[in-house]
């Protein structure tokens, strides 16, 4: 197995969450011998992924490689097709799932607060789900624009209110698919920051473009490459998470995933 080596993992992991961030112990993501054809297109042959528990997992690879696919098939949105997609112990992931889209996907009727009780009100258990809510747009710096409807709100702020939904639906496992690909640099390291601290200590799967992102916010990347796509490690620098945009070992890990890359994005 090929790994990009950047620099050596030395002593105790720094990167591991502090897990008293989310008090339930969240499951590990599994998924055994994924196979699926779109069209004549082969994206997945017998692909195994595994997400570790209470870590931050990202997804790099050229467009059309199969991220969000993977993303969509643990998530239960497309047919497994024979692949065994749980937690370390083979059950299944249902009900233990969040997603949150590349685009934030507000109904520009409803009032931010509303926007965020969303799921609360489809599955009609809206009990409390104000109160929360009201928390949660407090910790992400939005309390006051609560009563606001979302055409009011710049893009970043619009994300912030998509985190906030996200994190009401309270689930030990969410996947992120290019949630902040539309912001631009200094909103986006905002809101990674934001993320890392807001979803500490569950298990995130997140796709991104991004190697600098890859390398912020992933306790762990993995490279989808080819077709059917295969799965490779990405060896990060031993440094504090999220890990420091300006660092030099993240600057040089960015240069040198993207030499990586460069001839899978060229074919």
């Amino acid at each position: 197995m090929n790994l990009i080596r950047l620099v050596p993992a030395k002593g105790r992991d720094p990167t591991m969450p502090d897990q008293a961030r989310f008090p339930t112990i969240p499951p590990a993501v599994r998924v055994r011998r994924a196979n699926l054809t779109l069209g004549q297109v082969p994206v997945f042959a017998d692909l195994d992924f595994h997400a570790e528990a209470g870590r931050f997992t990202g997804i790099l690879g050229p467009s059309g490689v199969g991220k969000t696919t993977l993303l969509r098939l643990i998530a239960g949105l497309i047919p497994p097709n024979g692949a065994e997609i749980g937690d370390d112990m083979g059950a299944s992931l249902a009900g233990r799932v969040a997603w949150m889209a590349q685009k934030d996907l507000l109904l520009p009727w409803l009032p931010v607060i509303d926007n965020v009780c969303l799921g609360a009100r489809l599955r009609g258990t809206p009990g409390g789900a104000r109160g929360r809510a009201s928390e949660l747009l407090d910790a992400v710096g939005l309390g006051s624009r609560a009563k606001d409807r979302p055409d009011t709100l710049s893009g970043g702020q619009r994300q912030r209110v998509a985190l906030a939904r996200t994190l009401m639906e309270d689930r030990p496992v969410v996947l992120m698919d290019e949630p902040f690909s539309a912001l631009d640099p200094l909103t986006r390291l905002s809101l990674q920051n934001l993320a890392a601290t807001m979803l500490e200590g569950r298990t995130v799967v997140f796709v991104t473009h991004d190697p600098l992102e890859a390398l912020r916010l992933g306790h762990r990347v993995i490279v989808l490459a080819g077709s059917p796509a295969v799965s490779r490690p990405i060896a990060l620098p031993d440094e504090p998470w999220p890990r420091a945009a300006d660092s030099p070992h993240v600057l040089a890990a960015q240069g040198e995933i993207l030499r990586a890359l460069a001839p899978e994005a060229a074919r």
